[in-house]
C-alpha cells in the first residue's frame, strides 16, 4: 500500500507540469487570438465604399522612398459592368477557378498546392484564392511569414462574410497589382495598351490577365518566353471551359507563339 502511494505522489509532479503546459498553450492561442481579432480592420466600409489606397500601394511607396525615388500611383475605379466578361473569365479560372464555390479558402487547391510544394521540397505553388490576394493586397504585405499568413485567413473569412462575391471581385480587379506603380485593370488597360478596358480585344484581355502572378518582372506588351507560354496556358483553359470557340483558340494560339529562332 505505502509502495502505491509512494508512485502515486511520484507522478503527481509530472502530471501538474502537463496540466500546466496545456492550460500555457490554451491561455497562449487564446491570447493570440484576441491579437488577431483586435487587429483585424473593419471590412464593412468597403460594402458601398472604394478604398482611397492599399497596404500594397503604400508598401511600393516606401520601397521607392527607401532607394531615394519617388513613385506615382496610377489606378482608376472601373464598375463591375464595364470589365469586359472574357477579362473576369479569364482572371477567375487561371487564379481561382472555384472562386464562386469556395468560401475564401480553396481546401482542395489548398491540398494539392502541399502536395506539390512536399514533392519538390520547396515552395513552388501557392494556393491563394482571389479573396486571400484581396486581403493580402488592402491591409497586408508581400512578407512572407506565418503571422502574416494567419492575419491573412482571419482577413479573408471577415471579407467572405460581409461581401458579395462580385463585390469581391470587383474590389480585386480594381486594386490587383500590374507594375510599379500601376494598379487595377483599368489603369493597366491604358498604360499598356492605350485604351479603355472595355475597349480590350481577346489577345490583350489574356496577355493583361497572363502577367498576374509576375507584375513586377514581366510585362503584357512585351512577347517574353514566359508570358508567351503564360497565355498560351491560359487560351487552353479558355477552350477547356468552353469560354471560346475552337477557331478563336487556334488564332490566339498563333499569336501566342514564340518566335522563330
Amino acid at each position: 500500500m505505502g509502495n502505491i502511494k509512494n508512485e502515486m505522489e511520484e507522478k503527481s509532479p509530472w502530471r501538474k507540469r502537463i496540466l500546466l503546459s496545456i492550460l500555457f498553450v490554451i491561455v497562449l492561442m487564446l491570447a493570440v487570438y484576441i491579437m488577431i481579432q483586435i487587429s483585424i480592420p473593419d471590412v464593412n466600409p468597403l460594402i458601398n465604399n472604394n478604398p482611397s489606397t492599399t497596404a500594397l500601394m503604400e508598401q511600393r511607396k516606401e520601397e521607392a522612398k527607401e532607394v531615394g525615388k519617388k513613385i506615382g500611383i496610377r489606378q482608376q475605379w472601373v464598375s463591375f459592368g464595364q470589365i469586359p466578361k472574357l477579362l473576369k473569365k479569364t482572371v477567375r479560372i487561371s487564379e481561382d477557378a472555384n472562386f464562386y464555390f469556395h468560401e475564401g479558402i480553396d481546401l482542395d487547391e489548398l491540398k494539392e498546392s502541399i502536395k506539390k510544394n512536399w514533392e519538390k521540397g520547396e515552395f513552388a505553388r501557392g494556393a491563394s484564392t482571389l479573396t486571400q490576394q484581396l486581403a493580402k493586397n488592402l491591409y497586408l504585405s508581400t512578407e512572407k511569414s506565418i503571422w502574416r499568413k494567419v492575419k491573412e485567413f482571419f482577413i479573408t473569412r471577415e471579407l467572405e462574410s460581409t461581401l458579395s462575391k462580385n463585390r469581391i471581385f470587383h474590389l480585386y480587379l480594381n486594386v490587383i497589382e500590374y507594375g510599379r506603380g500601376i494598379f487595377g485593370v483599368a489603369a493597366a488597360s491604358r498604360y499598356y495598351f492605350g485604351k479603355s478596358v472595355s475597349e480590350l480585344n481577346d489577345e490583350e484581355i489574356i496577355r493583361l490577365t497572363a502577367v498576374i502572378p509576375k507584375p513586377l518582372s514581366v510585362r503584357p506588351d512585351q512577347n517574353s518566353k514566359w508570358l508567351l507560354w503564360r497565355c498560351r496556358w491560359i487560351t487552353g483553359k479558355l477552350l477547356l471551359y468552353k469560354y471560346i470557340e475552337d477557331t478563336k483558340h487556334d488564332s490566339l494560339m498563333t499569336l501566342f507563339s514564340p518566335p522563330e529562332p
